[in-house]
């Protein structure tokens, strides 16, 4: 069943319309294709005393994990990214890890703020997606109202302390000459993961079975399409499962955090 408020039933002209509709309890679902032209940003919250190790993580795996911002320690603003951002509340959905398992998905972490927490926010793939939409490319899982299929690979991460784990990659299908126009757009926008790490053939990367995704919704693939797999960042969802905290909060996939920073092609 579909949640209220989906890709085809709201709009937001804005990133801060979009958070304050999901601050007030009025916006839960995947966020791929709104707020166009603003940059989407996946959600790692971590206490304070792993927050090195996740930092030099992100740094040795810009592909997955891209820095868009990171907070104070104990506050939930990071005012780079938003003047009104509250990260307790502006995103549809959050997932709540105790000891590296995922026990809870919830739509406001109110109840489980802690002083010591610092908040990563990472780039996304779906900020490229206004590239191509304005390119009139199209966007398989956004005409038919999807969240984007994710994957993981045989491709290992660096680790950086207990931080480790497999690549997490995003697949998005075109004709061949889309394909090659996507490959293009993306790569000039590497806070969005830039250029693809695949093309083609998924077993090459471990994917089994592309009807199946680990996250997200089943692919919508047409005769002749091209496979297109670009870095994700739930990668660093999977380091979760590996580093183990006693506590750990991200965004859902596909349930990211928009903020007030433009998607601009270099």
């Amino acid at each position: 069943m579909r949640h209220p408020g989906t890709m085809d039933t709201l709009h937001f002209e804005t990133a801060e319309q979009l958070r304050l509709a999901c601050r007030r309890g009025q916006f839960s679902a995947p966020t791929s294709g709104l707020a166009e032209g603003y940059q989407q940003g996946n959600i790692v919250i971590l206490p304070s005393a792993l927050a090195d190790d996740f930092l030099r993580y992100c740094v040795r795996n810009p592909k997955p994990a891209p820095i868009l911002g990171i907070s104070e320690v104990g506050d939930p603003r990071l005012p780079s990214l938003g003047a009104d951002l509250d990260i307790r509340f502006d995103a549809p959905r959050y997932r709540v890890f105790r000891n590296g398992e995922a026990v809870d998905t919830v739509t406001d972490i109110e109840a489980l703020w802690r002083d010591d927490f610092v908040t990563f926010v990472l780039g996304c793939s779906f900020s490229f997606e206004t590239a191509l939409l304005r390119a009139d490319i199209p966007v398989r899982h956004i005409e038919a109202g999807r969240n984007v299929a994710m994957y993981e690979t045989n491709i290992e991460t660096a680790p950086s302390g207990p931080f480790s784990g497999p690549m997490v990659v995003s697949m998005r299908s075109f004709t061949p000459q889309d394909a090659i126009r996507a490959i293009i757009l993306s790569s000039h926008l590497p806070q969005a993961h830039g250029a693809p790490v695949h093309i083609g053939d998924p077993s090459q990367i471990g994917i089994s079975d592309l009807a199946k995704p680990d996250f997200g919704d089943a692919p919508v693939i047409h005769p002749g399409d091209v496979t297109v797999f670009w870095a994700c960042g739930v990668t660093p969802q999977t380091a979760i499962r590996h580093a183990r905290p006693e506590i750990a909060i991200t965004h859902a996939p596909g349930h990211m955090l928009v903020t007030d920073l433009r998607t601009e092609i270099a």
